[in-house]
């Protein structure tokens, strides 16, 4: 048998190989590298000698925080990507998504699991809230693509501003599940009056003012300083890990939504020069540390699922699961898309692709580290089931739908691969860039 540490090398080696090379392998194939990435997590901790314990409930902190820095790295990546300037009107999709299908989502998810799973008001909204929002980290294939690349059709934009703004009405409901936990198992007073001014109000514009001031002085210091002294003059990926953090940090200092206040951080970073070539050469740097950060959550995930973590579910959560994934969100979809001036495909293509994972992991982990909840194990494995539903669902046919719709906007979606490919290798920079 292999030294530990020599299994523990060998394993992260093929975890970066795989980063590099599995999505230019499987671009084509309706295949997604989380599925390849589960499958080799519940290879891998099939195997007896590996000795860690992959369950979640086993590293209750160590799961919040983990998922909590793929979902802030997937953030900035997500708003970098987005050439469209901010615009109510521009931007009415994404309302219509948040505004409408999610809070609708929410309500649906709350009132299955009271009425279906015959879970409590508080387990009910908490399973609601992790579940409801788009997640940001698996809906790449899904999301527009890199800076300047110019695929940023609605299908692709909605998709992308939604899983990034999401966060905004997701966690209030988080934070009221908490409430209504904390308020069951003691004497409490006045929590609707502090769930309503502080997680909802406060929290939600602290969390957008501190990421656009955060957004725009990163903006200012790397593209508006002379060329001398600006920070885009070092070419160096770092600075949108800087962003990243930094934005987070005083988010939560301030205890608003950091989740909200990085994505809008990276939209006011993004659009301080448009057109700068060094937007890519960040895109790129945090996509990267993107995928290894899901690739290590979703072997996780893997190793999960063979030791147990969908042991406690019952028939009745097993259709509640499909109802969720097939039903609520793609109903709730196309509610929220009545009266959207755009052709039925895209309206379907948007219903269809609410992605769930790792985000729905960080929810549920934040929440049951945070109050006392009835059955936590049945709650981790409800999640855990709709997120490989979703992961599989959504994987397999993302590549051959998201194929079709290209070439039904008049587009040959190889040649554009291929051509974004050699032009990311060899485009030369913007004077000054």
């Amino acid at each position: 048998m292999p030294d530990p540490y020599i299994l523990i090398l060998f394993v992260i080696g093929a975890l970066v190989a795989l980063v590099a090379w599995l999505p230019l392998a499987i671009r084509r194939a309706p295949l997604s590298l989380p599925i390849v990435c589960i499958v080799l997590g519940a290879g891998l901790f099939s195997l007896p000698q590996v000795g860690l314990n992959p369950m979640p409930q086993a590293y209750p902190e160590v799961t919040e925080r983990l998922t909590e820095f793929v979902v802030i790295i997937a953030l900035m990546g997500a708003g970098l990507k987005i050439d469209r300037i901010f615009n109510l009107k521009r931007w009415q999709v994404t309302w219509r998504l948040l505004g409408v299908t999610m809070l609708l989502s929410i309500a649906a998810i709350a009132w299955l699991g009271v009425t279906l799973l015959g879970l409590g008001l508080a387990g009910a909204i908490l399973l609601a809230g992790s579940l409801a929002p788009t997640d940001p980290v698996l809906a790449a294939d899904v999301q527009v693509g890199a800076p300047q690349e110019g695929r940023e059709d609605e299908v692709r934009f909605g998709l992308t501003s939604e899983a990034g703004l999401n966060d905004g009405l997701a966690f209030p409901f988080v934070n009221l599940a908490i409430a209504l936990a904390l308020a069951a198992s003691g004497p409490t007073t006045g929590w609707l009056t502090q769930w309503l001014t502080v997680s909802v109000l406060w929290k939600v514009l602290a969390g957008l003012g501190a990421g656009w001031v955060l957004g725009w002085v990163f903006g200012r210091l790397t593209f508006a300083l002379p060329v001398s002294s600006r920070l885009a003059g070092t070419r160096d990926g770092f600075i949108v890990l800087a962003a990243t953090f930094l934005s987070y940090a005083v988010a939560e200092m301030l205890h608003s939504y950091g989740f909200l206040a990085v994505f809008i951080a990276a939209l006011a970073f993004r659009h301080a020069d448009p057109d700068h070539s060094f937007h890519v050469e960040m895109h790129d740097f945090i996509e990267q540390i993107e995928r290894m950060g899901m690739m290590v959550v979703l072997v996780l995930f893997g190793g999960a699922l063979v030791s147990g973590l969908l042991a406690p579910l019952r028939p009745i959560d097993v259709a509640a699961a499909l109802l969720i994934v097939l039903v609520v969100r793609p109903l709730t979809g196309m509610l929220g898309l009545v009266g959207w001036r755009r052709p039925l495909r895209e309206k379907l293509i948007l219903a269809f692709f609410g992605i769930r994972g790792v985000g729905s992991f960080y929810y549920l982990a934040f929440g049951l580290n945070a109050a006392p909840f009835e059955g936590g194990d049945r709650l981790w494995a409800i999640v855990g089931l709709i997120c490989l539903l979703s992961i599989l669902l959504h994987g397999v046919t993302v590549t051959p739908v998201m194929r079709w719709f290209d070439r039904s906007q008049g587009r040959d979606p190889d040649a554009e691969q291929d051509g974004e490919a050699a032009n990311r290798g060899s485009a030369p920079s913007r004077p000054g860039g």
